[in-house]
């Protein structure tokens, strides 16, 4: 099936999506509002200052008119900061008319200030469902580098409408781009935001010169961390051992592809933080989503030690080695919690 397909974010991931798009037959529209960048891609065929070095498919067309990049669209595709979703939302909800019900995708991962919310629920508050057919979440393990020169790559579309996934699937699926399907929505979505803090953590304990011993303390607890919010807000716990859990976090906390990595490593090595966020060229969205878990985790009564840790690194100025040393001197505890341990001695 051909498909016109309208990506609205022309950022790394949102670029690196719409040559997935390309490579699969879609008619492909990557909408942005830079005016200079859209006579970057649409003339030389470029997108330098997300994707270096790489080069697009004649036949991905740049927009700065959302109203002509929607035009006819079988599927819109968001993969816009988290910031911006709200805002976009709203002018697409204006510009749909109903009659053809494009199939919404979203792609970004982060949740919104104040509000707390995921994705997903800002896309379903500002859009009617009676404009749209399906909304499905695209999430896992990816960086945009290697997606573009085709790695292999695997990651999940989430939605309570299996049909509605299973055309996302086939959407986007070839063979370096492997998509499975999921139901846990608020399992993936959190998953994919909340490991952002945790990457940010990781980049810190190297920029400080910690190995690998302190890298995998943090990221296996930071994934309980993770686990237990989720679990709190009704996520399948099983969901956070799979991509867009467990895998998300390895490939986000360990690579310097990660500029959530990369901000912490900045920081673990004594820059300051409106310096690193200034000079980093991208949105880092765990340094937003760190506020938004910490709060949430405040609300709700959940022990979230690390994140509130890295909270206090960010939010707080602490010294990085002290909120260390405090987590480590943490009063000492079983590493699965009572119910947990309970359950599984009944299953033996």
């Amino acid at each position: 099936m051909k498909e016109i397909v309208a990506v609205l974010g022309a950022g790394s991931w949102g670029t690196a999506l719409s040559m997935v798009l390309d490579e699969n037959g879609h008619e492909v529209r990557l909408w942005g509002n830079d005016p200079e960048q859209q006579k970057e891609i649409n003339e030389k065929h470029t997108n330098h200052h997300y994707l270096p070095d790489v080069v697009l498919s004649e036949s991905i067309i740049a927009f700065t008119d959302l109203e002509k990049a929607l035009e006819g669209a079988g599927a819109i595709v968001f993969v816009l900061p988290t910031k911006a979703i709200r805002a976009v939302a709203k002018q697409v909800a204006l510009l749909l008319d109903g009659k053809n019900k494009p199939h919404l995708v979203h792609a970004s991962k982060g949740l919104e200030q104040d509000s707390h919310k995921r994705i997903s629920v800002i896309i379903q508050e500002e859009i009617p469902a009676e404009k749209y057919d399906s909304l499905v979440v695209l999430s896992g393990p990816s960086h945009a580098e290697e997606v573009a020169k085709k790695d292999i790559t695997t990651i999940t579309a989430a939605s309570e409408n299996q049909v509605a996934a299973g055309y996302v699937q086939k959407l986007f699926m070839n063979n370096y781009f492997r998509v499975y399907r999921n139901t846990d929505i608020i399992g993936v979505e959190l998953g994919a935001a909340l490991k952002n803090i945790i990457a940010v953590g990781a980049g810190a304990l190297h920029g400080l010169g910690y190995g690998d011993n302190a890298k995998a303390a943090l990221m296996t607890r930071g994934l309980a961390e993770i686990s237990r919010l989720g679990v709190a807000f009704g996520a399948d716990p099983l969901t956070f051992f799979g991509l867009s859990g467990v895998g998300d976090l390895i490939v986000t906390g360990t690579s310097v592809h990660s500029r959530n990595w990369r901000a912490g490593d900045l920081i673990g090595k004594g820059h300051d933080l409106d310096e690193v966020l200034n000079n980093m060229g991208m949105v880092v969205e765990g340094v937003a989503t760190t506020k938004a878990a910490y709060e949430l985790a405040q609300e709700k009564g959940i022990e979230m030690p690390i994140t509130e840790a890295i909270y206090k690194v960010l939010y707080e100025k602490a010294d990085v080695k002290q909120v260390i040393e405090d987590l480590m001197l943490r009063e000492g505890k079983a590493e699965l919690s009572s119910e947990t341990m309970e359950k599984g001695n009944k299953e033996i």
